[in-house]
């Protein structure tokens, strides 16, 4: 098992694959897009998958039922970011079927008979994570993240720390958790992982307020901390609401790519800020030449791809000599 727990280079990272649809997550437009990944200077990338429950008060989680990926699929992902290179975490999520964000999972404080319960659910829930910190730990994933954006189930603190110990008698990596936005300074149990990691879609004129916040949580918890998703859809007006994807507006690249220059140049100043898995690039990529229609967050021969290039080759903005400020 894997005991080392220092905490690596900088992480230059994209998340790879979301959702997980069964059959993606293999075959030569998977490779073909994992490849293309690769070509973004990126170090790291986050395998992300979800398991789909049926509503906000569902105690059953059907990970190994479609539409989620098969086991040899995730293996097969985890291993072919390794040949390229990278180093992987591996991020299984829970998704709701009716649509409601898994933020609003959620149920009775105190348990009632016959209603449905944290108890029941945390036990199907840590069946989910077990069963990938298992793979995590047999295929050599550098880090795990044991969950993201639930924000109704954060404050369940005891049930936390003890999924969390149970994953730590089968994984030997890194763990993580990816609070939602907002959420970095309410978590009372970020002791319990290796790493503090949020979902930084924040308002492009608000980066420096929302460093000053999630900075005094570093400070707090002294854990090392990075942004597990960070990103904008390259849409009109999406720079003020980059966690809204299905913000109406035309396609912008010049939206996109402004919004991730000042996201860079801020978190630039702050020496304890680790990185970033930004959001997202798909296992099927749209056709390079159709990528000025697309309005989505993967950035895929649009003018924020070499933003990103730059940044992940130096640390910083700073162009190459003789490399235009739109290079792909």
């Amino acid at each position: 098992m894997n005991t080392n727990k220092i905490w690596p280079e900088y992480v230059n990272g994209m998340t790879w694959g979301w959702t997980g649809i069964r059959g993606t997550w293999s075959g030569p437009e998977a490779e073909f897009s994992m490849e293309r990944m690769a070509e973004m200077n990126v170090n790291w990338t986050a395998l992300a998958l979800s398991a789909v429950q049926a509503t906000p008060q569902s105690t059953e989680i059907p990970f190994r039922e479609e539409p989620t990926v098969t086991d040899d699929e995730v293996r097969w992902a985890i291993r072919k970011a390794k040949q390229l290179g990278l180093k992987v975490c591996l991020k299984p999520v829970v998704n709701v079927g009716n649509g409601t964000w898994r933020a609003h999972i959620s149920f009775f404080d105190e348990e009632v008979p016959g209603e449905p319960s944290w108890a029941e659910w945390f036990r199907s829930y840590g069946e989910f994570i077990r069963h990938y910190a298992v793979i995590a730990e047999e295929e050599g994933c550098e880090m795990l993240c044991i969950g993201c954006e639930m924000v109704q189930a954060d404050k369940r603190e005891a049930e936390w720390r003890c999924l969390i110990a149970d994953v730590r008698s089968v994984y030997g990596g890194l763990i993580t958790y990816n609070c939602d936005k907002y959420q970095e300074d309410r978590l009372t149990w970020w002791d319990a992982v290796d790493i503090i990691s949020s979902s930084g879609y924040y308002p492009i004129d608000q980066w420096e307020a929302q460093l000053d916040r999630i900075e005094d949580t570093v400070k707090k918890w002294n854990k090392p901390f990075f942004f597990m998703e960070a990103g904008c859809p390259s849409r009109e007006g999406s720079a003020a609401r980059p966690n809204d994807w299905s913000l109406p507006g035309g396609p912008s690249e010049a939206e996109q790519e402004r919004y991730y220059e000042a996201m860079f140049a801020a978190c630039a100043q702050r020496d304890w800020m680790q990185g970033y898995m930004l959001w997202d690039w798909p296992a099927r990529l749209y056709d390079a030449q159709e990528a000025s229609e697309n309005d989505d967050y993967c950035m895929y021969g649009k003018r924020a791809a070499g933003t990103v290039r730059r940044f992940y080759a130096s640390g910083s903005l700073a162009l190459e000599a003789g490399e235009s400020s739109d290079a792909r």
